[in-house]
């Protein structure tokens, strides 16, 4: 009989095992989980523990300080919520778990999760991308505003913005918040980019709860923003606040006195640089005036200057000087060529036939052409007899031929 061998588990090997299958479940990873919250509790380091339940179960939970800072409310026994998390194996405890990285109350949690799907999804189709982005007018001279006529917002806005830089405001009263609110963003959007003078709008309201600032992720206010031929900047709640119109918005303010300060330079600060570049402009330039003078004073006394004819002269002679030499080497050069000249002259005199008739000799020819034997004549024959000064005619009487 033979005996099957038994698998025996340690403690820490079968904790490992089921952390192992549980952690690497991708269905458990990522979840959104909604209950209530019960046995509370914030450690002195930021961690938060907690338990959450429904009617029949619970599970225990951690939300670590890192995540937990991000939270907008103080959670409370009996809250209703929804929570984005992953399971976790508390190996110690041999304790499943969820660690939580974000929580919304219960109404809340739906409104995220349509800001998140949103989001995807324009981002999806290029809305956010730097591309598109307009950039912002160094000194706009019109600046259209989007946001509730009253309220603490508008008025830091449009102090901070005529404190910064003169400027016209056309403001365009809107509702942001509530039922019908997006649609008048955008209808503010459209009719402010038919105003020809205005360079850029500010978009803005004050803070508020996720339900108050939603008109802001609508998807027709992120298209209208989006459509904008005016570069749009979004000033919408306060900094941890972000909604769909910030990330389709030219460029996002953390809070209304930051979009001023995008908006508009200091006109304060402009002022000091350019004194800044005044002075400057004014050290460079006398710095400048300072070295030309050195220079023209080490230059002032050289002799040239005191006596400027002494180069021309000087360039004068040297040309006389070429002058003479350039006539002596044609001179030259020419008495070479005439010498020249009377040796090849001389050398074809002496070949001259004519030459020799000075000496006393003559040329004797028969019917033009030279004698030179007594073959080239015959009895009776007429010649001519050329001597120096003439040219004697005679017959020939007889030949004989010579030894």
């Amino acid at each position: 009989m033979v005996e099957e061998k038994v698998n025996i588990f340690t403690i820490s090997e079968l904790t490992d095992y089921i952390k192992d299958k549980l952690e690497g479940d991708s269905k458990l990873i990522n979840i959104w989980v909604k209950g209530e919250i019960s046995n509370y509790t914030k450690h002195s380091n930021g961690h938060l523990y907690f338990t959450l339940k429904d009617e029949t179960s619970q599970i225990g939970c951690i939300m670590f300080k890192r995540s937990a800072s991000s939270l907008k409310f103080e959670p409370k026994h009996g809250m209703k919520v929804l929570v984005l998390s992953s399971i976790s194996v508390y190996k110690p405890y041999g304790k499943y778990q969820l660690v939580v990285s974000e929580m919304h109350l219960e109404g809340q949690g739906a409104l995220h999760q349509k800001f998140l799907q949103l989001k995807e999804k324009l981002e999806k189709e290029g809305l956010f991308s730097k591309e598109f982005k307009k950039p912002i007018p160094k000194f706009p001279k019109t600046i259209g505003i989007i946001t509730s006529q009253t309220g603490a917002a508008i008025k830091d806005l449009i102090s901070n913005l005529e404190r910064r830089f003169p400027n016209t405001i056309k403001l365009k009263p809107t509702l942001v918040q509530g039922n019908g609110a997006a649609k008048d963003i955008v209808n503010s959007i459209e009719i402010l980019n038919k105003i020809q003078d205005i360079e850029v709008i500010i978009l803005g309201r004050g803070g508020g709860s996720l339900e108050d600032l939603w008109c802001f992720n609508e998807e027709i206010v992120a298209r209208a923003i989006f459509k904008s031929k005016i570069p749009i900047i979004s000033a919408i709640g306060h900094e941890t606040d972000f909604t769909i119109a910030d990330f389709v918005a030219d460029i996002r303010a953390s809070t209304p006195s930051t979009a001023a300060e995008i908006a508009v330079p200091d006109k304060n600060e402009l002022l000091i640089n350019i004194k800044h570049l005044q002075e400057r402009l004014l050290s460079k330039t006398k710095k400048t005036i300072e070295l030309k003078e050195q220079y023209l004073i080490s230059i002032k006394d050289r002799p040239i200057f005191k006596r400027p004819f002494d180069f021309i002269n000087q360039y004068l002679q040297q040309i006389d000087d070429l002058a003479l030499r350039s006539n002596r080497a044609i001179l030259n050069s020419l008495e070479l060529k005439r010498k020249g000249l009377e040796i090849i002259t001389a050398k074809l005199h002496s070949l001259n036939p004519k030459a020799v008739l000075s000496r006393g000799y003559s040329i004797t020819l028969n019917r033009g052409k030279i004698v030179k034997t007594i073959d080239d004549v015959k009895i009776n024959d007429l010649i001519n007899i050329m001597i120096q000064k003439g040219e004697i005619k005679s017959k020939v009487m007889e030949v004989k031929n010579g030894k």
